[in-house]
């Protein structure tokens, strides 16, 4: 696709990165058939091609946004299916990135947008306030749904939809003493997973530990940025990630970690894009680029080690949807089905598991 950028444009690093992003574009239309909005919906404004003209059009000419370039922008989920699917090796994933940071600082939202992302950006990425928002929904849900209704508040009814019933009881999350320890690894503590599903991080600890690894908490780390990133907050993303390289690092220097791992895949697309976000700042890039090369999903750490194959599922078949920041985002495809046929499952792939569930962080709000 041709651009027509200035000299003084492209000396903006990230208008750089997103030029050359929009010049791969070979109008292939192959990103269509996976987009999943542009599949539901119809319209190439909302296929990963038609977000590149109106990107392209925003950038080259320096305008403010308009109504259209916002919402088209806003209705990507962000999935990367079509990164998997692009022959040209577009990075869309960095030009949408760079697309939202624009918005941001060049287009006012109307006041009910900008307190319901504020409200997202507030609560969701701390734990304690998340846990304490959910209470909150459970006390108030009867009163709260019809005052959503009459008012006809669709993100926070989402928001009231989505608030479980129960929440479950916290898990004490513990490393064991690992006799002829193999080595040590950090684990991402996360802000949503812990409150929702503590089960999880629990039962990667104890399944680390039977493998001979210890499992260290990094003291000073915070949410991972994502949330905040993919809202065009950039500069509140990148004091996160300022904090948990910070916060690895001292982790690091009380003893060797074969690697950093996350049990939430979006976490860990943030965490692995560390180098990139911060490649431009001279104090943090290289320390960025370190800690990026030590990310893995615990579903690649888990793989390369010598799980025990114990073969007495009786022959139960599973099947397996990647989380679309895994397999698009991350390229870990393999990896899970992998650990699951050791285990001695039968797995099966849904038909169209390239395709987005919908949830895709606070998209489930935002775009109910």
């Amino acid at each position: 696709m041709k651009t027509e950028f200035t000299a003084l444009q492209l000396q903006d690093p990230d208008t750089a990165v997103s030029a050359g992003a929009i010049r791969k574009c070979v109008h292939c239309g192959f990103c269509t058939a996976t987009c999943p909005t542009y599949v539901l919906l119809g319209d190439e404004l909302d296929s990963p091609r038609g977000r590149i003209y109106l990107i392209k059009n925003m950038l080259e000419e320096g305008r403010p946004p308009t109504a259209e370039d916002v919402r088209h922008v806003d209705r990507c989920l962000s999935c990367m299916s079509c990164t998997t699917t692009c022959p040209s090796g577009v990075d869309y994933m960095h030009l949408v990135d760079h697309a939202r940071h624009y918005i941001e600082a060049h287009h006012r939202r109307p006041p009910g947008e900008r307190l319901v992302r504020g409200l997202l950006a507030f609560v969701l990425p701390d734990r304690w306030r998340f846990r304490a928002a959910l209470r909150l929904a459970q006390w108030t849900r009867p009163v709260a749904r019809v005052l959503v209704r009459a008012l006809r508040l669709r993100t926070l009814g989402a928001m009231l939809d989505m608030a479980p019933a129960e929440l479950p009881a916290s898990v004490p999350v513990r490393s064991v003493p690992v006799a002829g320890e193999r080595g040590r690894v950090i684990l991402l503590r996360g802000c949503a997973e812990p409150v929702l599903r503590p089960q999880y991080q629990a039962a990667a600890v104890r399944l680390l530990n039977r493998l001979g690894f210890s499992v260290a908490y990094a003291s000073g780390e915070t949410c991972c940025g994502a949330l905040e990133h993919h809202m065009g907050r950039t500069e509140a993303s990148l004091r996160k990630a300022r904090a948990n390289i910070a916060a690895w690092e001292r982790e690091i220097g009380r003893g060797a970690v074969q690697a950093i791992l996350t049990t939430t895949s979006g976490c860990g697309t943030t965490l692995k894009d560390y180098a990139h976000m911060l490649r431009e700042d001279p104090a943090w890039a290289e320390r960025a680029g370190r800690v990026s090369a030590l990310v893995r999903d615990v579903s690649e750490f888990l793989q390369a080690q010598e799980l025990p194959c114990t073969g007495n599922t009786g022959g139960t078949v599973v099947a397996y949807h990647g989380a679309c920041s895994l397999q698009h985002a991350q390229k870990v495809e393999r990896e899970p089905r992998a650990i699951l046929e050791r285990a001695g499952f039968t797995v099966r792939a849904p038909t169209e598991s390239h395709l987005c569930c919908g949830s895709a962080g606070t998209y489930n709000i935002l775009q109910p």
